[in-house]
């Protein structure tokens, strides 16, 4: 018999009730539900990894998407030649990891000007490198106001260099992903202040799981703030560690019907990172099954 896709899950629902169907089988049965996928970020897990082994352990985890981070070990940087970009794309197109894109540190909030074009001109090596190993975007970051300069001055001059790196990225298909992060900067009003200013359509935001979402009204006031400039890519740390409040926000991104990468950003250092990915994935799979239910 054909079951609709409701009475299967109203079946499952009712025999996990009775202890006949597992956890995991019921929150990969609501997955199939919701596009949001689980990723990983090379921010301290996967690191010391070259590519190789950073594609298989991820496949072998089913975190099948990555965020490269710059300066480390997997040595996709722009100093690649034509050939060597072409050997990773072909790497990830041979294996189910995508490769989602460059995270960089590109700030631009420098009173110096000319290491705002420095740090300008960077960023597009990036995207370039990004396109040419099949990436779909880079991300960048605020990183703080400076003393003497208004907050105001400092929005306007990060809001319109994100619009020039945007208006570049796009002759390349790529996204620049604005990371929630910096001393104030990552104070969601504030990003949502840079983000008026950076109107190119191809510029979005990148949550970043800080403490500082919770402050003023609270977390879904601030992700409301800037909900509607979501990027392909969210930043979470270890889903069950600490009291961010994770259930709560996999529960805000299921009912906007997000579509795009929630990446492990994670900080602890355990001595099996294949095992803590594998319960990585096992707890966002639960907190998506119940975010499905809520």
């Amino acid at each position: 018999m054909h079951h609709s896709r409701r009475q299967f899950i109203k079946s499952a629902t009712g025999l996990t009730a009775l202890g006949l169907l597992s956890q995991e089988v019921l929150a990969t049965t609501f997955l199939k539900k919701t596009q949001m996928q689980l990723g990983l970020c090379t921010y301290l897990w996967g690191k010391d990894w070259d590519l190789p082994t950073l594609l298989a352990n991820c496949e072998k985890t089913g975190v099948l998407g990555i965020e490269l981070r710059v300066e480390h070990a997997h040595k996709v940087e722009p100093n690649l030649s034509a050939a060597d970009r072409l050997e990773v794309k072909k790497k990830f197109a041979d294996s189910p990891v995508k490769f989602i894109g460059m995270g960089t540190n590109g700030q631009y909030d420098f009173p110096d000007q000319e290491k705002l074009k420095s740090a300008i001109e960077s960023t597009k090596a990036y995207i370039k490198l990004s396109h040419d190993c099949g990436g779909s975007g880079v991300k960048v970051k605020p990183n703080g106001f400076h003393d003497g300069i208004p907050h105001e001055k400092t929005i306007e001059q990060i809001g319109r260099s994100l619009n020039e790196l945007g208006k570049f990225a796009a002759d390349y298909g790529q996204q620049i992903r604005l990371e929630v992060h910096g001393n104030e900067t990552q104070e969601l009003p504030n990003i949502k202040a840079i983000m008026d200013v950076a109107t190119e359509k191809n510029v979005a935001v990148c949550w970043n799981s800080n403490p500082e979402d919770l402050i003023g009204k609270g977390l879904e006031y601030n992700f409301n703030l800037v909900k509607d400039r979501f990027g392909d890519t969210v930043h979470v740390r270890e889903l069950n560690i600490g009291d961010y409040p994770y259930q709560q926000l996999i529960t805000l991104f299921v009912k906007m019907n997000y579509k795009g990468w929630i990446l492990l950003e994670c900080r602890t250092q355990p001595a099996d990172l294949v095992a803590a990915m594998v319960e990585q994935r096992k707890v966002f799979e639960q907190m998506v099954a119940t975010g499905m239910k809520s």
